[in-house]
């Protein structure tokens, strides 16, 4: 399975320290693993799951969509206005 990110994903990556990117990586390998681990999302996001973990203490969302050839990872952030910034994106 390929995978692929958006520039905001990546912009979002590069602001990560290293502790935060080895949980992020494991996470988009639990992900690759099982791609439905995530919820799918119903009306605007209907086709969009997204997955949940922690960092430390702060609870991250990270935005997701696949089939059997690949894996894009949309988006990348805290829960504070997390979906209304995952709709602009994705207009």
């Amino acid at each position: 399975m390929k995978v692929y990110q958006s520039r905001l994903f990546a912009k979002k990556v590069k602001r990560l320290n290293s502790q935060e990117k080895r949980v992020l990586d494991r996470e988009i390998k639990k992900i690759i693993g099982n791609p439905e681990i995530g919820v799918e999302k119903k009306g605007d996001l209907s086709g969009i799951f997204v997955h949940k973990f922690k960092v430390k203490t702060a609870l991250y969302l990270m935005a997701y969509r696949f089939t059997e050839e690949y894996l894009e990872l949309i988006m990348l952030g805290p829960h504070e206005n997390y979906y209304r910034d995952l709709k602009k994106q994705l207009k």
